[in-house]
């Protein structure tokens, strides 16, 4: 079973590199997050002509949003209200076989890394809080998936030292993230099978007119499966040439391919 997660970034106005990706991919499942679309306007034509028949979704204009399509039939939908004020952020469901695969997109937390003067930031770790209370009672096998907004480790980004005071990337994040990690026995299926200092990006700043020039990437999506799971992992791709397609998302998808 193979197990895709995207922030595409608007999945209406990205309709053509999905299409794209999971027809060159064909991931079982895909997890999106940031669709920008209300329940109403999601493109359900899109997936059901490739297949993607089993969805679930939950939408928000304009902002957020996430959802799981799948070749298979999904089951216990899900939506953890991390965030505490509503917006859908999350959506979880139930695996063949009984694995939980849970979808999120962390909030990114605005510029300043301080609560005190962005409540944005304040809202980032309180969502990061929320999520360890959640894991550690976790008791079922599961997959945790999404844009974790966060780079955790020095060779996440391409320049551990110049942005150790930019948001997503600081001390206190990584902090917050080790402490969601530790709450469980959490495997970082990424730096599983591509251990640190290996160069690992899955983001790139609009910013940047050529992003392949300079390379300034971060690793700010990731799959983390609870033990049981992840010894059943046996691959994970990161789809760096996503980034060149037209009319590109600035994230890129990862897939893990699970023996179950």
């Amino acid at each position: 079973m193979k197990i895709a997660s995207w922030n595409i970034n608007s999945v209406r106005f990205r309709s053509a590199i999905v299409e794209q990706f999971l027809t060159e991919a064909a991931p079982d499942v895909l997890c999106l997050q940031e669709t920008k679309v209300v329940d109403a306007d999601f493109p359900h034509d899109l997936f059901d002509r490739l297949g993607y028949v089993h969805r679930v979704i939950h939408g928000q204009r304009m902002h957020h949003g996430v959802a799981i399509v799948s070749r298979m039939p999904i089951e216990a939908d899900d939506r953890f209200d991390w965030q505490a004020n509503q917006e859908a952020r999350h959506v979880g469901i139930r695996l063949p076989g009984g694995v939980r695969l849970e979808n999120v997109y962390v909030p990114a937390g605005g510029d300043e890394p301080d609560r005190e003067v962005n409540p944005k930031f304040g809202q980032k770790l309180d969502f990061l809080a929320r999520m360890t209370e959640w894991s550690r009672s976790l008791a079922c096998p599961t997959i945790l998936t999404g844009d974790f907004n966060i780079a955790p480790l020095p060779s996440d980004v391409w320049s551990h030292k110049a942005l150790l005071k930019t948001v997503s990337h600081t001390p206190i994040e990584v902090a917050a993230l080790d402490g969601l990690q530790a709450s469980n026995d959490w495997v970082d299926l990424g730096r599983h099978f591509y251990p640190a200092p290996a160069r690992l990006h899955t983001w790139w700043s609009y910013r940047s007119p050529d992003w392949t020039k300079n390379d300034r990437g971060r690793r700010l999506d990731h799959m983390w499966a609870t033990g049981d799971v992840a010894r059943q992992a046996i691959g994970h791709t990161v789809f760096e040439d996503c980034r060149s397609w037209l009319k590109p998302s600035d994230h890129v998808p990862i897939m893990t391919e699970f023996a179950f």
